[in-house]
């Protein structure tokens, strides 16, 4: 990132920050000091999101269950809320 771009963003939080209270500074500056020695996290592997459907029921359970889960409101509601 350009030198002249980060030291704005720079001077704009700390023209945020500076009528802050010291001890929300003290503790701002300690999280900071903390993330800079901190080990880097292993990137997030978004593929291990996806994948297939681990279930030890059968398919019949699977489709009993959400057919029973199922709920049917036979009632129609007028836009104002009141019974049809």
């Amino acid at each position: 990132m350009n030198i002249i771009v980060t030291n704005r963003i720079v001077e704009n939080y700390f023209r945020f920050m500076r009528n802050w209270d010291s001890e929300i500074k003290k503790s701002l500056i300690k999280k900071l000091t903390a993330s800079i020695g901190a080990k880097s996290k292993d990137k997030f592997n978004f593929s291990s999101c996806f994948g297939a459907w681990e279930d030890s029921r059968n398919a019949d359970d699977i489709i009993n269950e959400l057919r029973t889960d199922r709920v049917n409101n036979k009632e129609i509601e007028d836009f104002n809320g009141l019974s049809a």
